[in-house]
């Protein structure tokens, strides 16, 4: 089974590769695959392939000028108990955009990475 088989993939161009590594895996639970710093590194969690592509990674030369800005697009995260989450991410230092926002499907709060890339963290009902 190829990495493709197994894993939905998304990109994040990050501006430095060892604190993105650091960030996905010692606050949001993903594994290490490859580590290539400073250019490269992806990290998986369940389904999910993380690209975390540095300024000299092809990823990031192959994007064009002008897109240098992360979106408002993100990452998923479902976790069980969102308020243990907030806690346990506040006492690592980490901050939240705004505060947590209930729907009819949940309830989320997001984080940046080190990069500035959104994380949603989501509690479904």
């Amino acid at each position: 089974m190829t990495a493709s088989d197994q894993y939905a993939t998304v990109r994040y161009l990050v501006d430095d590769v060892p604190a993105a590594l650091d960030f996905y895996t010692t606050h949001l639970g993903f594994e290490v695959l490859t580590d290539r710093a400073p250019a490269f590194a992806d990290v998986a969690r369940g389904p999910l392939r993380l690209l975390l592509s540095g300024p000299a990674s092809s990823g990031a030369r192959a994007t064009p000028e002008g897109s240098a800005d992360p979106g408002r697009n993100r990452i998923h995260l479902v976790f069980e108990d969102l308020d243990a989450e907030i806690s346990r991410l506040g006492e690592a230092g980490l901050s939240f955009v705004g505060d947590p926002v209930s729907g009819p499907g949940g309830r989320q709060i997001l984080l940046r990475d080190p990069a500035g890339n959104l994380v949603e963290l989501f509690q479904p009902v």
